[in-house]
C-alpha cells in the first residue's frame, strides 16, 4: 500500500502550472457574430426606412 503524504492528502499534487490555450478562437467567433448582427440590424433598419418612404407612393 502506498504511503500518504505527511499533510494528509490522498495523492501528491503537481507543482507545475498547466498552460492554457489562448482564447482567440472564441474571441473571433464573438466578433464575427456581432458583426453579422450589426449588418442584419442595418439591413432591417434600411428596409424599414424604405418601407416608410414608399408607403404613400
Amino acid at each position: 500500500m502506498p504511503e500518504h503524504p505527511p499533510d494528509g492528502r490522498v495523492f501528491a499534487m503537481p507543482t507545475h502550472r498547466t498552460t492554457r490555450a489562448p482564447a482567440r478562437p472564441t474571441g473571433r467567433a464573438v466578433t464575427l457574430g456581432l458583426t453579422l448582427a450589426v449588418l442584419a440590424g442595418a439591413g432591417w433598419l434600411a428596409g424599414m426606412i424604405y418601407t416608410l418612404i414608399t408607403w404613400q407612393l
